[in-house]
């Protein structure tokens, strides 16, 4: 396995805790620190965010000149100083544990899943005026499968997804805890963000579950349907994933929310029937997809 770079970090001289005299170079850590308080105290729905700076030190550090007190230091002694700064680029996280909807006499809670996490930074994405989109990796503390790179573009900008069940035990979370962090900073922001239209125009929302291969990643086959069904797709979720054997062993279910909406008329069920059946053959032929009996 290749280092993990986040472990490269800046060492303070006189830290206020001898045990933490390193700079953090991701969230994530003190977040996880912080929800494990809390789940300790008796606290089982937890969601948890945090917006700081981390600080990531340069592959090849300048040396810092040892400035004495007894004068003001020269312009290039500052120039030096200033350049031997490392990056302390603006990150959020967000920690989800538990139930994201809580159970009581109105019905079951609603676990919160990876795709909350991935939510929450498409959340984030969108205030700032620029569209996330996901990728399937494998990188710590996330678990293998379950996690995602977020993008803009082709620039990557942070990871969501449901925590390695080691991870998640060794702290004492609940099951399948999950998290993502993005950077902030390396999001590009549009000079100017244009107005969200609202149409007057009422929706036809429709359901789709598709049969496929079970390592076909969810955002993937979403991405294809929203492909295929062309402008009329205003919106589409993940609602249920399901693998078991009314599937078939290697393939798992995955049903989405469809909502369709005509920018200058009232859409009819026939229209969005056809753009969801566009949407479907898009699946079928780019992963062999089916619809589900």
């Amino acid at each position: 396995r290749v280092a993990d770079i986040r472990r490269n970090t800046v060492v303070v001289r006189n830290p206020l805790e001898a045990d933490r005299n390193r700079l953090a170079t991701t969230l994530l850590p003190g977040l996880l620190d912080t929800l494990q308080r809390n789940v300790s105290r008796g606290m089982k729905d937890v969601s948890l965010y945090h917006i700081g700076q981390v600080v990531l030190p340069a592959p090849n550090p300048l040396k810092i000149p040892d400035l004495g007190v007894d004068r003001r230091p020269t312009d290039e002694e500052l120039a030096l100083l200033e350049a031997a700064v490392p990056q302390q680029p603006l990150h959020v996280a967000v920690v989800l544990a538990g139930n994201r909807r809580r159970a009581g006499w109105w019905g079951e809670g609603e676990q919160a899943n990876w795709a909350d996490a991935v939510q929450a930074a498409r959340t984030v994405a969108e205030a700032a005026g620029v569209e996330l989109t996901v990728q399937a990796t494998d990188l710590p503390p996330w678990h293998p499968g379950r996690c995602a790179q977020l993008r803009v573009g082709d620039w990557p900008v942070g990871h969501a997804g449901e925590l390695h069940p080691k991870v998640v035990e060794a702290l004492g979370l609940p099951p399948r805890t999950v998290a993502m962090e993005l950077d902030l900073d390396a999001i590009p922001l549009p000079d100017t963000r244009p107005a969200p239209s609202v149409s007057g125009y009422p929706p036809v929302l429709l359901d789709v579950a598709l049969v496929a291969a079970a390592d076909v990643p969810s955002a993937d086959l979403a991405e294809v349907l929203r492909t295929g069904a062309g402008e009329l797709l205003e919106e589409i979720t993940l609602f249920d994933v399901y693998a078991g054997e009314q599937v078939g062993e290697g393939k798992r279910s995955l049903a989405y929310k469809l909502r369709f909406r005509a920018p200058d008329r009232t859409l009819t069920v026939d229209e969005a029937t056809k753009a969801r059946d566009a949407a479907v053959a898009a699946a079928g032929e780019r992963f062999g997809a089916t619809l589900r009996a």
